[in-house]
Parts: C-alpha cells; sequence; structure tokens
C-alpha cells in the first residue's frame, strides 16, 4: 500500500497527540514535525529520534504529500494556505481559519489544486452518532435540546475565546444534528481572560430551540447533549460515553429509563485515519471545508450577538 508522507505541524499539547497518531497509523508515514519553539523540538527529537525536526514547513514542502495543522488558530490560514499552493493536502484544526473569508479563500485554492481539505471537528467520532436511527422520532421531533461543555481553566487556547475555543465543536453537533439555525441569540461574561469565557447561545429553529452553554472557567467537568420531544428523551454523555433515554412515556404510567455505555474512540487517530482514506482512495473529506465554515458562520453570529447585545438572523 502506498503510505502518504506527511508532516505534523505543531507539536504543543495537541500537536504532540497528532504527531503520534501519524506515526502509528499504516496509511501514512511521518516524514517531519514542524515546530519552531526550541523546548518543543527538543521534546519532539527525544520521541521520535528517525523523524526530522524542523522549524518550518519550508524546509520539507518537497517531501511531504500531506500535513496536519495543529498550531494556534491564528496561524492556520498562512500556514495552509501555503501548503495548498504547494499542491498539498491538509488536515487543519478546527476552527479551521479566524475569520470565513479566509476559510472560504482555502476552499478555493484547495479546489484549484485538486487536493483534500479536511478540518478537526472531533467530537463527530462519537460512535453514538451511528446509532441515531434507533432514536430518529426524538432527534427529528425534539422541541428542546441543550448541549453543555464545561470546564475549568486549563491555562491554554487564550489567544480565542470560549466561542472558538470550545462552543465550536457543539454548534458543529448541533448542524450536525439539527441543520442550521434560524437565528442566534448568545449571552457571555469575560472573566478570565479579556475575551468571553463563559457563553451561553440560544439557537432558534422556529418549532425548537437548542441551547448550547459553554465555559471554561467552572467547578467541574461536563459534556453533554440532551434532546426532549413528545417521543421520549436522549441524553448523551459525551464524557463517559454513557447513553440514557426514554420513549413511549404515558401519564398513566411509571417512565421507564434505559441505558448503556458505548465503545470509546480514539477520535483524533480515526480523523486522521479517514484523511490518508480520502487521499488514497479519492474519497470524500470526512469533515469538509464546507462543514468547517459552516460552523464558523455560526461562530460569525455568536460573537456578533455578543458584542452588539442582539439576535442575529440567519435566513
Amino acid at each position: 500500500m502506498t503510505k502518504v508522507k506527511v508532516a505534523s505541524i505543531g507539536f504543543g499539547h495537541l500537536g504532540q497527540w497528532h504527531a503520534q497518531k501519524a506515526h502509528q497509523l499504516d496509511g501514512c508515514e511521518l516524514i517531519a514535525i514542524v515546530e519552531p519553539y526550541e523546548p518543543n523540538q527538543k521534546k519532539a527529537q527525544e520521541k521520535y529520534p528517525e523523524t526530522k525536526i524542523v522549524s518550518d514547513i519550508k524546509e520539507v514542502m518537497n517531501e511531504i504529500d500531506a500535513a496536519v495543522i495543529a498550531t494556534p488558530t491564528s496561524y492556520h490560514y498562512e500556514i495552509a494556505k501555503g501548503l495548498l499552493e504547494n499542491g498539498k493536502h491538509v488536515f487543519c484544526e478546527k476552527p479551521v481559519t479566524v475569520t470565513v473569508e479566509e476559510a472560504k479563500e482555502l476552499k478555493e485554492l484547495a479546489s484549484k489544486a485538486g487536493v483534500k481539505l479536511q478540518v478537526g471537528h472531533s467530537e463527530r467520532c462519537h460512535q453514538v452518532w451511528e446509532r441515531l436511527e434507533e432514536f430518529s422520532e426524538i432527534v427529528k421531533n425534539n422541541s428542546v435540546a441543550t448541549i453543555v461543555r464545561n470546564s475549568p481553566f486549563k491555562g491554554r487556547a487564550a489567544d480565542v475565546g470560549v466561542v472558538e475555543d470550545l462552543m465550536i465543536h457543539d454548534l458543529d453537533l448541533a448542524l450536525m444534528l439539527f441543520g442550521k439555525p434560524k437565528s442566534i441569540r448568545a449571552y457571555g461574561m469575560k472573566v478570565l481572560t479579556d475575551k468571553f469565557d463563559h457563553v451561553k447561545a440560544l439557537l432558534n429553529y422556529g418549532h425548537s430551540v437548542v441551547t448550547i452553554e459553554n465555559s471554561r472557567n467552572d467547578v467541574k467537568t461536563e459534556r453533554s447533549v440532551q434532546l426532549n420531544s413528545a417521543n421520549g428523551i436522549l441524553r448523551v454523555d459525551l464524557l463517559n460515553n454513557k447513553v440514557s433515554y426514554s420513549k413511549d412515556i404515558k401519564s398513566d404510567s411509571e417512565q421507564e429509563i434505559h441505558e448503556f455505555d458505548y465503545e470509546k474512540r480514539d477520535h483524533l487517530y480515526i480523523e486522521q485515519e479517514k484523511f490518508y482514506n480520502s487521499i488514497t482512495n479519492n474519497i470524500e473529506e470526512f469533515v469538509t471545508i464546507d462543514d468547517g465554515i459552516a460552523a464558523m458562520e455560526l461562530i460569525a453570529a455568536v460573537n456578533t450577538s455578543l458584542n452588539e447585545n442582539k439576535e442575529v438572523n440567519l435566513v
């Protein structure tokens, strides 16, 4: 099997894990790790002594077929642009760029070069989403949905607010589950940084409302999705890989609650595996640049609502 020659760009918190997956996967060959920060370079060299450690992607551009970008978001656009202009396939962590306009430009470059451009929305990898048909009546007819992602502050990703850091995961899940909302109204607080650290967004779908609550200065860690409808209730604990649900609820009998655990997966491994598979077999990316742009458009709407204190119409 022909292996995709890849460079892993960034060896910080998330970049270390992406480099590990690229090193483990059979579908690719880790040619280089790109990291300008000297202490991280030393860590990378100790971990992967047979891999090239370079400061700039230009040093290995002619040796690779593809790259995984796991740098701070503010660097995504320039790095991805250079790769695409050189005809390289790109896997870019979320959010793909700082602005929607930048993301659209990358889409055009990828199309022109005829290469793959995949976005890292890892929450789509939960096994439970493959079983949604079992709960289709709840999902399709929900009247209220609540998505929560809270955690204590970890001292990183301070270059962006909680919307770009955490809420982007849940906006993407809302798009995957329910499609594009009609409008968004958001409320937030700046607590630890000069950006919003706690945000609640109300996504109006006309027939239903999805509430997304994200905080990066909580006292506990929680990741969950709950759907309530006349046809039942579905709650997914994304942190502990557990599902609770109730169907056929009647007013004259006690409500039955069912639970099951689903397989815990290595989401970064799955994302990269699907990325190399899309290159080798010339199939659509697992998460396309259009998916990434759709999530970014919702981010822009949330930020507009926060900064201008108003509801933002999307249709």
